[in-house]
């Protein structure tokens, strides 16, 4: 949220918020918590960087403290009760979690981003961990497990807070007892299924999880979603069904064309770009192509990161992402030093060109990933801020109908 955060209003208590934090995955963690609370209550908010909703319906409103306040007093006119949203690392080191408190506080992952912005991991993890020092007594803190940076916040959460775990095993090992952990996790171009297993403090859990969206990552964040939602008073049997049947937010992993499979993807961080890449190569039969850059003026140490993390890739093109006032070919050499000794790195600085040449000549087993702008629809240079649309590219170079809303 954008602008000056001032103390929180007297009614804000009258929503039971569920906020949502981590590097990656608040989006899609957000959504399904949202989808899971309709089960128990209407309408429900859903606020992330996508956009604020009401149930389905998006509410036209600026992206700052006033129209989040707007959306809160919206719901409740219409008798709403329950709340979900995603609170980046800069809404909380701004004061947010007091401006608008949340009895639940959701944790997906800490990994590098941002440092830009934050200057050091210490003053990004602090940030984050404002969420979850400014829960109240009964709230309850629902934390990733197998994260490295749980056991700080686990250790910053105040008495008569409850806290949950949870955890997926590619993440690493847990580092603490987990409640609610996948045993197993089977990905397929429906989606993406668990096999759960919970604690005796969580005797009444599903053994099974499912999303449409395609990823390990997405396996935390079914599992983060699904405790949020009971903890925020909803039947877990009936969280599961509505994770299930929610769609993924646009531009997360989007399969927007198959055979060739041409997917669409937010990540512009190492580990997610990471985990895309590692979820397109276990799904590809032919060839897997990655298309991605870097944003121009914002944390640089991540790029070589960045060229590290799709080297499993047959193929990697470096395009423009939002080069902003840097020069986009100075973006892709820095990417190109984690690409050094694989054998198919092409440049080709016009994002357009670029997917297009992934796309033309692909077979119908092949997988081309276009990472890094995901659902944005604008491409910010420092000459103009112009339309672009990587789902839009991609279709014209297919000869495609965009679907219909």
């Amino acid at each position: 949220m954008k602008g000056t955060v001032p103390s929180a209003p007297a009614w804000s208590r009258a929503l039971r918020t569920v906020g949502v934090t981590g590097t990656n995955g608040k989006t899609s963690t957000t959504t399904w918590i949202a989808a899971a609370l309709r089960a128990v209550a209407r309408p429900v908010v859903r606020a992330t960087t996508v956009g604020y909703y009401l149930d389905d319906e998006e509410l036209a409103l600026p992206k700052d403290y006033d129209g989040f306040l707007e959306v809160m007093r919206t719901c409740l006119e219409r008798g709403g009760k329950l709340a979900a949203i995603e609170l980046t690392s800069e809404a909380l080191a701004r004061g947010f979690a007091v401006a608008w408190p949340c009895e639940i506080g959701v944790f997906t992952n800490l990994t590098h981003d941002h440092l830009d912005t934050h200057g050091s991991p210490e003053h990004y993890l602090a940030s984050k961990a404002q969420l979850f020092v400014n829960l109240p007594k009964g709230g309850t803190a629902i934390l990733n497990g197998c994260d490295a940076a749980s056991r700080l916040l686990g250790e910053v959460i105040p008495n008569g807070v409850g806290i949950w775990r949870y955890g997926v095993p590619s993440r690493g090992a847990a580092q603490a007892e987990l409640d609610l952990r996948a045993e197993s996790v089977a990905l397929g171009w429906d989606g993406t299924r668990l096999v759960c297993a919970a604690s005796s403090r969580l005797p009444a859990m599903p053994r099974e999880l499912r999303v449409r969206a395609i990823g390990d990552v997405y396996a935390e964040n079914a599992l983060a979603a699904l405790l949020g939602a009971v903890a925020a008073g909803v039947p877990p049997t009936d969280a599961a069904e509505h994770i299930a049947n929610a769609p993924p937010p646009p531009g997360r992993f989007e399969v927007i064309h198959e055979r060739p499979y041409v997917v669409v993807d937010y990540a512009h961080s190492p580990d997610a770009l990471a985990r895309t890449v590692a979820a397109a190569r276990a799904l590809c039969q032919g060839t897997l192509t990655v298309v991605f850059g870097a944003g121009g003026n914002r944390d640089k140490a991540k790029r070589a990161p960045m060229g590290e993390a799709a080297r499993v890739a047959d193929r990697i093109l470096l395009t423009s992402d939002n080069p902003r006032a840097e020069d986009p070919g100075d973006i892709a050499r820095e990417i190109a030093r984690g690409l050094v000794g694989h054998p198919r790195v092409e440049t080709e600085l016009d994002r357009e060109a670029a997917i297009a040449r992934a796309i033309e000549g692909a077979n119908a087993e092949d997988v081309i990933v276009l990472a890094g702008k995901g659902h944005e629809t604008e491409q910010v240079s420092s000459a103009t801020t112009r339309a672009f649309c990587d789902a839009e590219v991609a279709r014209r170079v297919l000869g495609v109908s965009s679907p219909q809303t």
